[in-house]
């Protein structure tokens, strides 16, 4: 069992400086404590996941910060984005750092996101076919292969990226939010899954993993590698983790209430929930994500947590550490998963 960082901040108004000192505060911890990689998300226009609309940017400033640790994207969402330009930013990365970077590649689901795109509707519509050819361009390219691209003169030409990366092929993952076909996709391509249970429970998880790794077997004969985020904090006891994220973990929550109902039973239209169905929801998800759907408690509850999610499949659990704990209360936890770290090691 792999474990890593993983960082999806909430609010990007809430600390005007210093809002990103967790981030290389941690990775220079998980650099230090054999950790596996540190992983940022690409989210726009939205308070929540609002501190990462580049995953280049702050892979950069990660790869600067260590030695050790693998830079990774969880994850680029490729069709807002010309591949091209995804391989060359990354290769410099993979240079900067190197060659430690590795991605994964995501649909895009936010429809306001894709406002970035040429042509906002098609893409929106077309996602998931775009992010098939634009993961074979990228890899290619990755490669050191051309493509083929009409010049401002009308003419085409050959474009290859430089600088070349330092890794001869990409690792990569593709993201799924829990469907089998994505799952399915996955193996096809050659690539790894990263994954969450905000859209399905461990049973649903161990049925996809099982399609993904017969369609992966199938393509090349290796396993894969399945990555879960999971939301994690880490104290002495279980009581006392719990009283410690409540409040900051459901506002947390609060900020993300339209994931939350996807996630579960059909509840209409979210903007038109009332106040106290709102805080309803949120209470329900802090008591899933607190007792079932997280790495929370005293490092032995952590420990068979893992064991289980080693069991039934997973090789790494990605850890979601910046939910609104305060800083030195999150480091200090690490002390706890670096110790957790060394024991799956």
């Amino acid at each position: 069992m792999d474990i890593s960082l993983f960082y999806f901040a909430d609010d990007a108004s809430a600390s005007p400086t210093g809002c990103y000192d967790l981030l290389l505060d941690g990775a220079r911890f998980a650099d230090d404590a054999g950790f596996r990689a540190v992983w940022t998300p690409e989210r726009h226009f939205h308070r929540f996941g609002g501190l990462y609309p580049s995953p280049a940017v702050t892979g950069a400033a990660v790869a600067a910060v260590t030695r050790r640790v693998e830079v990774r994207a969880g994850s680029v969402v490729l069709p807002l984005h010309d591949p091209i330009r995804v391989a060359e930013e990354w290769s410099m990365i993979d240079n900067l750092s190197g060659g430690r970077v590795a991605l994964a590649f995501a649909s895009g689901w936010h429809a306001v996101d894709f406002a970035l795109c040429a042509d906002p509707p098609q893409a929106y519509r077309n996602r998931r076919a775009l992010l098939a050819e634009h993961v074979d361009t990228v890899r290619r390219l990755w490669r050191g292969e051309s493509v083929e691209r009409v010049d401002g003169a009308g003419e085409r030409t050959a474009i290859r990226v430089l600088p070349a990366p330092v890794q001869p092929e990409l690792p990569f993952w593709i993201t799924s939010s829990g469907s089998t076909e994505t799952f399915r996709t996955a193996g096809e391509l050659g690539g790894n899954v990263l994954t969450h249970l905000l859209g399905q429970n461990l049973d649903s998880l161990r049925r996809n993993i099982q399609v993904y790794r017969e369609a992966r077997v199938a393509h090349d004969g290796a396993a894969g590698h399945v990555t879960l985020m999971l939301h994690t904090f880490l104290g002495d006891s279980d009581d006392e983790v719990r009283a410690r994220i409540r409040e900051p973990f459901s506002r947390y929550l609060a900020s993300s209430v339209d994931l939350i109902a996807r996630s579960g039973p059909t509840l209409g239209d979210v903007d038109t929930l009332s106040e106290s169905d709102r805080d309803a929801l949120v209470r329900r998800s802090f008591d899933r994500y607190s007792r079932d759907s997280g790495l929370f408690g005293s490092p032995d509850s952590a420990r068979r947590t893992a064991q289980l999610l080693a069991d039934s499949g997973i090789d790494e659990i990605a850890c979601l550490i910046d939910f609104g704990v305060d800083r030195p209360s999150v480091l200090k936890g690490l002390e706890h998963l670096a110790a957790l770290v060394a024991e799956f090691r």
